[in-house]
């Protein structure tokens, strides 16, 4: 049972890590695309 517990934790915890990867990594295309439409109206 202790393992069980341990592995659903271990499965959370890599769930939220890569949740906010791809979270960060949305924000980064975001930004480059804010500044290839700043460019273009220039």
């Amino acid at each position: 049972m202790k393992k069980f517990v341990l592995a659903l934790a271990v499965l959370g915890s890599l769930s939220v890590a890569a949740c906010n990867t791809v979270s960060g990594a949305g924000e980064d295309l975001q930004s480059a695309s804010n500044a290839v439409e700043n460019k273009m109206d220039e």
